[in-house]
């Protein structure tokens, strides 16, 4: 038996060995990877106040619970149970405690931190902040103060009830014991006996009650963002009957405090009147229950209900204007759109540069054409198609852009050595561009940037640092600047390698840093391994999202980081969102119910530098953010003017807000609170056939009144359970505008066609039915994209871009237009045509090229290179290399007949 005692103490001195080393490694590696991005202070500020709350609270709990354990066991002084058992149960609760106050690190740093709202709620005229920063802390502070006392109490009734008992057997054992007693009596005279025990329990119990009593008056400002009532936050009833039963409950449970408190010191004298407690108990628990629950919802049904909209008038004014605050659509410009039906060719000549940046790629389908064409090797993954804006040949185009990220889980199982996986095949390479309007004869699109190495076919678009070392990928970590040479990029039969010259990693410069690596990584080969020299680097955490994360876990992010080139590096571009869900009198969006975009986040491709730009100054939590975290959020005006080019209004955000204002946009009381004008995002035929919701969408346009073309995310509106369209919403992303949003509103007396109407005039024109039915009967598969709602002008044109691909195929080649001005429906091979079908003929409208830019020469040099490539893929077995080459010589062919 001691043997086994013996082995089970050395097994759990080891496993805690263990996990020591392992947290202490975790701890110290993360510290290295922080202070190779620069932010150390985040990494130093967060650990020392978890630190020094953990020492806080677990000394303090420590000497409090010591106290009273002491103090039981004096009172006990028969009882076999040792004090030094009690001190070692003591010291493990208190670094429980302490490990668990230290995750209220955040908020304990928010409240000394933080940053005024300058708005205050209508019910208890508290600032904002008050809801955001310091509430949370006080409900903190009381939950960890509540739970301490409770843990307490159950402590020292277990210590008495032990020592009774132990008592009672003791006293059954005695031969002189009365044997006409009972043990039921015996037990309660003992009990009775210990009245100091009962004033130890009852002064405990007594604070306990003075804790409610807090809980119940911090409980009243829980109404400003309560669901219960017609809108959320504080409505009639809960002002005129919640209150009043909150703070009934207060006194209440002071009154049961103090009347334990009577109890206990002069319960030895007035034995008798322990049933005035029981009565104050039975008075508190059964108020407790009706108070805030019966009382409010007999006046929510007998005087609320009937004059409902007169009640709550005051209140659903107070929700509106909370909400838009909240959600960033107080300062929402509403226009009138009055819409005719004059759409010609002269109204798109003045809209030449809206025309000529059409959309007519959808994302979607270009995947896999992108994955077909351009992925060149099966460990390359195009899959993230963004869009954006450049000037390119001085004109501002709408494209494209997919990065060549590396995917490690799609190298071929016999080359997935370590060496390989960690030294070789370390990043992507390069980028993937082409502009949304414009295709070849065979309907693909007409690339900017392709292959590899990077071909450019226009000016102004270089990358001098292709590399794609930190993406979006869930790669492994890699070793850089070994002896083993880093695979670059293939090259016909051969391969192209480098060397790393970044500064991205950290530095494995001694074989401690090496032990902490191989530990942490749980890899002993980083240890053995011959190829690692002091000037490698280890790169890990590669994600940049979840290297975001790491960073400033505080902060929300966007689901959709997008590449941008900028002065020849490839940085990343990542929303990152200030959110909340205790701001007063706001409606609920899931958990939140406060959202800003408040910082943009900057990750460069290449070495994997975090740089933090602060959008809106205007917000307090991003605020107080930089006031703990000084000197690691930058101005925005710092950008570099290449990176502010492409920022764009995110589209998560929009989403939210697009779905807030089809409510909120209603000013009026009664209209609000019949709903007569709530509208919805609208609904398309997608894909085969699938009605989904409208998507927002970028574009190039000019919006009505303005006198240039700008770059705006946008999305219409349609009335509930209807599919016409009665607004449309443009958020803007150029220079100064950025950030502003703009409704326009459709005219009520006329009827303006929605998408889903549109799509029923497509299915109903015979031609295009008919057409489409064929197609998909020939071994084919037709695909709708996007249809765009597109306002010219005082007109709304809607364009839709048609999909056809093979059954057997994987590539989606864009064969037919679908446009329509309101009222005619036409489908031709390529926009031009389709416009000119409808408006006659345009020198503005964009032509499609019959064939690229390019000399003589240089295609017959282009398509000897393809041949020379598919030449190598045919040699190399790779059939996925010469369909796509085989294309793409194809189309150089075609363009040099």
């Amino acid at each position: 038996m001691k043997q086994n005692w013996f082995l089970r103490s050395i097994f759990a001195i080891i496993l805690l060995i263990i996990i020591f080393i392992s947290t202490l490694t975790n701890l110290f590696t993360n510290f290295l990877w922080f202070k190779a991005l620069n932010f150390e202070q985040i990494f130093l500020i967060s650990i020392f106040a978890r630190i020094r709350l953990f020492i806080f609270a677990a000394i303090t709990f420590f000497i409090w619970l010591i106290i009273n354990l002491a103090i039981s066991s004096r009172f006990t002084k028969k009882d076999k149970f040792p004090f030094k058992l009690k001190l070692l149960i003591s010291l493990g609760l208190s670094v429980i405690t302490g490990l668990s106050v230290s995750e209220g690190w955040f908020n304990v740093l928010q409240y000394f931190n933080q940053t005024s709202f300058n708005i205050l709620d209508p019910i208890f005229s508290k600032d904002v902040s008050f809801y955001i920063f310091t509430l949370p802390f006080y409900e903190f502070i009381l939950a960890t103060i509540t739970s301490a006392i409770v843990l307490t109490i159950a402590l020292v009734t277990l210590d008495y009830l032990k020592s009774f008992i132990q008592e009672t057997i003791k006293q059954q054992q005695e031969p002189n014991l009365d044997p006409t007693k009972s043990r039921k009596s015996i037990d309660l005279n003992l009990l009775l006996s210990k009245t100091k025990a009962i004033t130890h329990v009852g002064i405990l119990a007594s604070i306990f009650f003075i804790l409610l009593s807090i809980q119940h008056y911090l409980s009243r400002f829980s109404i400003m963002y309560s669901e219960q009532g017609i809108v959320v936050g504080a409505g009639y009833s809960d002002v005129v009957a919640f209150l009043p039963m909150i703070k009934i409950l207060m006194v209440l449970a002071i009154v049961v405090a103090v009347a334990l408190l009577i109890w206990v010191f002069f319960s030895s004298k007035k034995l008798k009147k322990r049933h005035i407690l029981a009565y104050v108990l039975a008075l508190y628990f059964i108020f407790g229950f009706i108070g805030p629950t019966v009382i409010p919802g007999i006046v929510q049904s007998l005087k609320v209900s009937p004059n409902e909209i007169n009640l709550e008038a005051p209140y659903i004014e107070n929700n509106i204007k909370f909400t838009r605050l909240a959600y960033g659509l107080a300062d929402v410009e509403e226009k009138d759109f009055s819409v005719n039906l004059n759409l010609s060719s002269e109204v798109l000549d003045k809209a030449k540069e809206t025309i000529d940046n059409v959309r007519i790629l959808d994302w979607r389908p270009l995947t896999k054409t992108y994955k077909q064409t351009q992925e060149i090797r099966l460990y390359y993954d195009l899959s993230g198609i963004d869009i954006d804006r450049y000037n390119i040949n001085n004109k501002y185009t709408q494209v494209m852009l997919a990065p060549r990220e590396l995917e490690q889980k799609q190298i071929t199982e016999n080359a997935k050595t370590w060496v390989n996986m960690h030294m070789v095949y370390t990043h992507g390479y390069g980028v993937v561009m082409s502009p949304v309007n414009k295709v070849t004869k065979q309907g693909l699109p007409e690339y900017y940037i392709q292959d590899i190495p990077p071909i450019y076919t226009v000016d102004g678009l270089t990358i001098s640092k292709p590399q794609i070392y930190y993406g979006e990928r869930d790669n492994d970590f890699v070793l850089v600047n070994t002896k083993t040479k880093e695979f670059d990029y293939p090259k016909g039969n051969t391969n192209e390698y480098i060397n790393y010259d970044g500064k991205g990693g950290i530095n494995l410069d001694s074989f401690l840093k090496k032990v902490l690596m191989a530990i942490r990584f749980g890899d002993i080969k980083i240890l053995l391994s011959s190829d690692i020299t002091k000037e490698s680097k280890i790169m890990f955490t590669r994600n940049i999202v979840e290297r975001i994360k790491t960073i400033t876990p505080f902060l929300e992010l966007d689901n959709d980081p997008y590449l941008v080139i900028a002065n020849g590096s490839l940085v990343w571009m990542v929303d990152a969102y200030t959110i909340s869900g205790n701001y007063p009198y706001s409606e609920k969006f899931g958990s939140i119910n406060y959202i800003r975009n408040s910082a943009k986040v900057v990750v460069d491709a290449y070495d994997g530098t975090v740089t933090y730009y602060v959008m809106d100054t205007t917000d307090p939590i991003i605020m107080t953010y930089a006031k703990i975290f000084p000197k690691q959020f930058k101005q925005f005006a710092s950008m570099p003017e290449t990176i502010k080019e492409h920022i764009r209004y995110p589209e998560d955000l929009f989403k939210i807000q697009s779905h807030i204002y089809s409510t909120y946009h209603m000013n009026d009381i009664k209209v609000f609170y019949n709903k007569e004008d709530a509208w919805q995002i609208p609904t398309e035929v997608y894909g085969v056939g699938k009605q989904v919701k409208v998507e927002p969408y970028y574009m190039i346009m000019k919006l009505p009144g303005e006198y240039e073309e700008e770059f705006v995310l946008m999305t219409s509106f349609s009335p509930i359970r209807k599919d016409n369209m009665v607004a449309w919403m443009a958020a803007r992303s150029d220079k100064e505008n950025y950030g502003k949003l703009i409704l326009y509103k459709f005219q009520k007396d006329k009827l303006i066609y929605g998408p889903l109407q549109i799509e029923a005039k497509i299915d109903q024109d015979s031609e295009i039915s008919q057409q489409l039915t064929l197609w998909s009967q020939q071994g084919s598969r037709v695909t709708r994209g996007n249809l765009l709602v597109i306002p010219i002008e005082n007109s709304i044109l809607y364009i839709e871009p048609l999909y056809i691909q093979a059954e057997t195929g994987q590539l989606p080649e864009l064969k037919r237009v679908l446009v329509s001005d309101g009222v005619r429906v036409v489908m031709e091979e390529n926009l031009k045509e389709a416009l000119e079908a409808l408006f006659g003929k345009s020198k503005s409208i964009p032509k499609t090229p019959d064939k690229l830019d390019k000399s003589q020469e240089e295609l017959i040099i282009e398509a000897q290179n393809y041949y020379n490539l598919i030449e190598d893929s045919m040699k190399q077995g790779d059939w996925q290399g010469i369909g796509s080459n085989l294309d793409k010589l194809g189309i150089i062919l075609e363009d040099l007949s």
